[in-house]
């Protein structure tokens, strides 16, 4: 069970998981909250937390749901509200996460037969994902049932290299090499790395700054280097950090999804700091309000969500090392497709 000397015992990461837990529907979906929506993304990283603390008969329910609900076509509606799709677009990056999720699951289990029975569904998901790759290598964001939008979000589409990379590992667990998805993978990468003009720009979101170094394409000094040019636009002293740089307001998904990235740098001592210090947002029943407005103190939005909870118990997991899911992040086995070889004019001007 994960656990953080002084700041987060098991007993809290056993609670927070609980938390979720008892939000999940009778189907098996985990809403954002009790009288909350739920989206495929989100679903997926609460079975992941689910799985971290042992909770495995609801996170095998989670799953269950995501492979039943999925579309023909290998996607997901962006939105439900219990059975009702209020929702029926996809997101690429919602539906590329399933991959994510069933490789955190068998590197945490071993659980070979639940990776068989998930793998046409990581199979299709990630073929509609990437029959929305766009020309410069970006993935389109979203799509319709009647058109597919031409911009890649860069948030989105570093989630979507890091869900691809563990697509690719689990179909070389399986036998079952794909690649296409490799190549995919290298445009991707190469995109997010070389090419921050293809994505719409959204500079006052932490997101945009920290994913690509979660997400696994930027590494090294370059990754050192992005998290110290805006350490103090986004870094609130003492209580975590804000959603948008703009605003006066500190959120704990994004706090501890920062901690990751931390963790993949080795930069320990601030990942440790920024763990402890999200931790005002903790309730006594081990749930988690998603932010605070620390100009007026108040808790902003009014809600305890389930993934912000599921966040703290992956961040959590991944300083302790508890499970074999410690390091779906910053593992350096996982594939990173093929780097080398591009179609790209600034690749072939060397």
């Amino acid at each position: 069970m994960p656990e953080v000397d002084d700041v987060f015992s098991a007993a809290q990461c056993l609670e927070t998981a609980a938390s979720i837990a008892h939000t999940q529907q009778p189907s098996g979906a985990i809403p954002w909250s009790t009288f909350g929506h739920t989206d495929p993304w989100d679903h997926v990283e609460c079975a992941m937390a689910l799985t971290t603390a042992g909770l495995l008969e609801p996170a095998r329910a989670a799953y269950e749901w995501s492979r039943r609900e999925q579309r023909a076509d290998g996607s997901w509606p962006i939105q439900y509200r219990g059975a009702v799709i209020e929702d029926a677009n996809s997101d690429s990056n919602f539906c590329a996460y399933i991959a994510t999720g069933v490789w955190h699951y068998l590197r945490v289990t071993e659980d070979n037969a639940f990776a068989v029975r998930m793998w046409p569904t990581v199979r299709a998901a990630i073929d509609f994902v990437l029959d929305m790759q766009l020309p410069g290598g970006e993935i389109s964001w979203a799509r319709s049932e009647h058109a597919m939008m031409q911009e890649g979000l860069l948030t989105g589409s570093a989630s979507i290299y890091h869900s691809i990379r563990c697509a690719v590992a689990l179909a070389n667990h399986l036998g079952e090499p794909q690649p296409e998805w490799e190549i995919a993978l290298g445009r991707l990468g190469h995109a997010i790395v070389a090419h921050p003009e293809a994505f719409e720009d959204k500079p006052h979101h932490s997101m945009e700054w920290y994913y690509p170094i979660l997400g696994g394409a930027l590494r090294g000094s370059a990754a050192q280097a992005r998290i110290d040019e805006r350490w103090g636009d986004f870094v609130v002293s003492g209580l975590g950090i804000r959603c948008v740089d703009d605003r006066p307001w500190v959120t704990g998904a994004e706090t501890c999804e920062l901690v990751m990235a931390l963790d993949v740098l080795g930069d320990r001592d601030r990942a440790l700091e920024q763990f402890g210090n999200m931790q005002h947002l903790r309730e006594t029943d081990g749930s988690y309000w998603t932010g605070l407005v620390f100009t007026d103190g108040k808790r902003w939005p009014v809600e305890r969500t389930t993934w912000t909870a599921a966040a703290v118990v992956l961040a959590a997991d991944a300083l302790s090392g508890a499970t074999g899911g410690a390091t779906i992040f910053s593992s350096t086995e996982l594939p990173r497709g093929l780097e080398a070889e591009y179609d790209c004019e600034c690749v072939s001007r060397r």
